[in-house]
């Protein structure tokens, strides 16, 4: 009686012992199925913050692309108005060249006027000359007449 009693007592502890293990067991299973879920969890965390430095690098490159294309726009107006002033300076040494080309031609204008005056005066004295001959030329003519009529 005591012997069968003692047995199952025996029994009785061996049974919950294996219930403790199980118990621990599943328990541990557990804590380890928690530790895979948290290092799931943070396996997540990283590729999303891989992921915001991607786009966050590449809207970087983008804005530099833009600021790049902005600054090479900004050199081609300057360029352009470096052309611009060009032109214009051309132009003005064109017109430069012109009024000295009319300047020129004035002062051309304004010998040819001189020489003209001159050759007119010229004339004036050659006029001068002749009316002096044809006045010494009257004067010996009276001159003779007078010695005619004495």
């Amino acid at each position: 009686m005591q012997y069968g009693e003692r047995e199952r007592e025996r029994e009785r502890e061996r049974e919950r012992e294996r219930e403790r293990e199980r118990e621990k067991r599943e328990r541990e299973r557990e804590r380890e199925r928690e530790r895979e879920r948290e290092r799931e969890r943070e396996r997540e965390r990283e590729r999303e913050e891989r992921e915001r430095e991607r786009e966050r690098e590449e809207r970087e490159r983008e804005r530099e692309r833009e600021r790049e294309r902005e600054r090479e726009r900004e050199r081609e107006r300057e360029r352009e108005r470096e052309r611009e002033r060009e032109r214009e300076r051309e132009r003005e040494r064109e017109r430069e060249r012109e009024r000295e080309r009319e300047r020129e031609r004035e002062r051309e204008r304004e010998r040819e006027r001189e020489r003209e005056r001159e050759r007119e005066r010229e004339r004036e004295r050659e006029r001068e000359r002749e009316r002096e001959r044809e006045r010494e030329r009257r004067e010996r003519e009276r001159e003779r007449e007078r010695k005619k009529r004495r």
